[in-house]
C-alpha cells in the first residue's frame, strides 16, 4: 500500500479511537460525530410532530440527508480502518467479522439502511425507525457504559453459575408443588407445566396474569414463600456480583491509569540527546540506567517493572548481557525504549532495496537500538521483532524451527519478504557477538553454512551478487579499521545455520552483520560507528540514491524529541 495512504489510515485510526480524554486533535472529530448523532436523534424526534413536520420539513429533510451522508463516509471509513483496530479484522471476511460486532452492526443497521427505499418499496419511516439505532453509539464515548459492559464480562460465569442453581432449585420446587396442589385443585393443576409456569411467573410479578394460579394447601404456600424468597435472590445476587464487579474494574482503570502516567514519565525520560564530540546528531538515548529514573522521576523499581510489562515501548535489559563471562561484567540494569507500529515490533519501508532486518528484541535490545539507526542513517527498510508472545519461553527469530512456534511470525517473514521483493534486493539481519575481548575481530560478516569457509561457492549461501558483497566487506573492513581500531572476518567465528532466518527469505541477497555487544555499548563513538556502517552499505548497496539525514537528527524538534515514537518513520 502506498505510504501516504498508509499513514492517512493510522491517522484515521486514531480518529476513530473513541477516546475523549486524550488531547489531541483527533478528539474534535469525535465530539463531531457525537453533535452529528444528537442532531441525528432530535430530527428524528421532531419529525413525529406533524406541526413541525408541516413547517419546518425541509429543513429537517436537510438534517436528515446531512446527517446520513456524513455517517455513511464516517461508517465507511471505520470499516476501512477495522484491520488497524484489531488484526482479526483484515482482509474481507475480517471486515465482516467487524461489521457483525455489536458497534459495528449499529453502525450497518442505522446507516445504510436509508438508500433501500430508493431502490426497494420500504416505507421510508420504518427505515428511519432504525436511525435512533445511532443513539447507541453514543455508549462508544462513554465510560460508565464502558464500566458496566467490563463489570457484567468480569461477572458473567458467577451470574450464570447462581442462575442456573436457581433455576435447577425452582424447577424442583415447581414439581413438588404440582403434587401436592394437583390432589387439592385438579382442575386447575392439572399437569407439571401449570406449576413451571406459576413458579416463574412469580419472579417477574405475573403481569400478564397468565399464571394465576395460587397454591391452597399449607406445603403449596410454604413452597410459594421459598419461591418469594428466590426471586429476590435472582435480583440480589446478581446485583451484588455487578457490584462488586463495579468495584473492581474501577480499583484496575485506577491501576491502569497509574501505569499509563508512569509510562508516559519513563518515556519522557528518553529526551534526544546530541552527539557533540563526533557526529553532531541528535538521537535517542541507547538506554537509560534503572536508578536515573528512580531517582528524576520517584518512580519505584516495582512500578518501574509494572511498567515495561504494561508498555509496548519499554525492554528491561541487563548490560552484563553484552559481555563475556569471563571477562567478569558488572550487572547493570537499564531501560531500552523501542519503536512498535506492528503485532510483533516495528517495520518501516523507506521505499529502498536494502531492508534491516532486527530478531531478537527481548534478548538483546540494545542491538536493536543500532539495527534501527542503521536503517535510519541509510535510508533504509527495517523490520524488527521486538514483542514477546510468551515470556515465559523468549524466542529469537534469527533461526526458525517452526514458522508456526510463534503467532507473530509469520507475519514477521511475510513483511519482509515483501519489501525483499525488489530488484537486486538486500536483507540484512543485524545480531549482537559476545565474544572475549581478546578476540581479534569485532565485526563479523556471515554469508556460509560453515564456519571457517570464506569461499564464494557454498551452495547454501543466499549471496547472488559476490562481486557486489566483496566490495562491500573490503570497504567496510577497511573504514571500520582505520576509523575506529575494529578488525572483520568472513565466516570465521559465525556461520548460517539450517535452520536461519535466511532459508525463509525470498530476497536476491541476505548475509548477517554480527557486532561485538560491547562496540555497541561501551565505546563513546557508537553514533558514528553506525553511521559509517550504515553510509558504507548504502555507497556500495544502493549508490544511485541520494543519502538523507533524518532532520529530527540534525535539528531538535522543540517538543517533539521523547523517545523513538517522535522520530519520523
Amino acid at each position: 500500500m502506498n505510504s501516504k495512504i498508509q499513514t492517512f489510515k493510522k491517522e484515521l485510526n486514531r480518529v476513530f479511537d473513541d477516546n475523549l480524554r486524550t488531547k489531541q486533535w483527533h478528539n474534535y472529530v469525535d465530539y463531531a460525530i457525537i453533535g452529528f448523532i444528537i442532531l441525528s436523534t432530535v430530527e428524528v424526534f421532531l419529525s413525529t410532530y406533524d406541526g413541525i413536520v408541516e413547517r419546518y420539513g425541509t429543513w429537517l429533510h436537510a438534517i436528515d440527508y446531512l446527517t446520513t451522508a456524513f455517517f455513511t463516509i464516517e461508517v465507511t471509513l471505520r470499516i476501512w480502518c477495522a484491520d488497524l483496530l484489531d488484526p482479526k479484522y483484515k482482509g474481507f471476511w475480517g471486515r465482516i467479522r467487524y461489521c457483525c460486532s455489536f458497534y459495528g452492526l449499529i453502525d450497518i443497521l442505522s446507516t445504510y439502511p436509508f438508500y433501500l427505499h430508493f431502490f426497494m418499496p420500504i416505507p421510508y419511516v420504518a427505515l428511519k425507525a432504525l436511525r435512533i439505532a445511532r443513539l447507541l453509539r453514543i455508549f462508544r464515548y462513554m465510560k460508565a457504559f464502558s464500566i458496566l459492559s467490563r463489570a457484567i464480562t468480569a461477572k458473567k460465569q458467577e451470574m450464570v453459575v447462581s442462575l442456573q442453581f436457581l433455576t435447577i432449585v425452582t424447577l424442583i420446587l415447581s414439581f413438588v408443588l404440582f403434587f401436592v396442589e394437583h390432589a387439592a385443585q385438579p382442575e386447575v393443576y392439572d399437569n407439571g407445566w401449570t406449576s413451571v409456569v406459576w413458579a416463574f411467573a412469580q419472579y417477574i410479578g405475573d403481569p400478564g396474569g397468565f399464571a394465576d394460579t395460587p397454591p391452597i394447601t399449607f406445603t403449596g404456600r410454604i413452597i410459594a414463600c421459598i419461591i418469594g424468597i428466590l426471586g429476590i435472590a435472582i435480583f440480589a445476587v446478581p446485583a451484588g456480583l455487578i457490584g462488586s464487579a463495579f468495584t473492581e474494574v474501577m480499583e484496575k482503570d485506577e491501576k491502569k491509569e497509574k501505569i499509563e502516567n508512569n509510562i508516559n514519565s519513563i518515556i519522557q525520560s528518553f529526551k534526544f540527546l546530541k552527539d557533540q564530540q563526533h557526529t553532531n546528531l541528535f538521537y535517542v538515548p541507547r538506554y537509560l540506567p534503572l536508578d536515573r529514573i528512580l531517582t528524576r522521576k520517584f518512580i519505584t523499581h516495582e512500578q518501574i517493572i509494572e511498567a515495561v510489562k504494561a508498555s509496548d515501548c519499554l525492554h528491561l535489559f541487563n548490560l552484563q548481557d553484552v559481555v563475556n563471562e569471563n571477562d567478569n561484567p558488572q550487572s547493570n540494569i537499564v531501560l531500552v525504549n523501542y519503536k512498535k507500529n506492528r503485532p510483533y515490533g516495528c517495520c518501516i519501508d523507506r521505499g529502498s532495496r536494502v531492508t534491516i532486518v532486527f530478531t531478537s528484541g527481548t534478548s538483546e535490545p540494545t542491538t536493536g537500538w543500532f539495527a534501527y539507526h542503521i536503517a535510519k542513517l541509510g535510508n533504509f527498510n527495517y523490520v524488527a521483532k521486538e514483542i514477546e508472545t510468551n515470556p515465559d519461553n523468549p524466542t529469537t527469530y534469527y533461526n526458525i524451527l517452526d514458522v508456526n512456534d510463534c503467532p507473530n511470525l509469520s507475519l514477521f517473514l511475510e513483511d519482509i519478504n515483501r519489501l525483499a521483493a525488489r530488484e537486486n534486493s538486500w536483507v540484512i539481519p543485524i545480531l549482537e557477538a559476545t565474544g572475549l575481548k581478546s578476540r581479534p575481530e569485532q565485526i563479523h560478516f556471515c554469508y556460509n553454512s560453515t564456519k571457517g569457509d570464506t569461499s564464494y561457492n557454498d551452495p547454501k549461501s543466499k549471496i547472488t551478487d559476490y562481486q557486489t558483497f566483496d566490495k562491500l566487506y573490503q570497504t567496510a573492513s577497511e573504514e571500520l579499521e582505520n576509523k575506529y581500531g575494529y578488525k572483520s572476518d568472513k565466516n570465521i567465528w559465525y556461520a548460517i545455520g539450517n535452520a536461519n532466518i535466511a532459508h525463509f527469505l525470498t530476497a536476491s541477497n541476505i548475509f548477517t552483520l554480527r557486532v561485538e555487544a560491547y562496540v555497541w555499548v561501551f565505546d563513546n563513538r557508537f553514533l558514528s560507528i553506525t553511521k559509517s556502517i550504515a553510509e558504507t552499505l548504502h555507497t556500495i548497496l544502493e549508490p544511485e540514491k541520494a543519502l538523507v539525514i533524518p532532520p529530527e537528527m540534525l535539528h531538535r524538534p522543540k517538543g517533539h524529541d521523547f523517545s523513538m515514537r517522535d522520530y519520523i518513520d
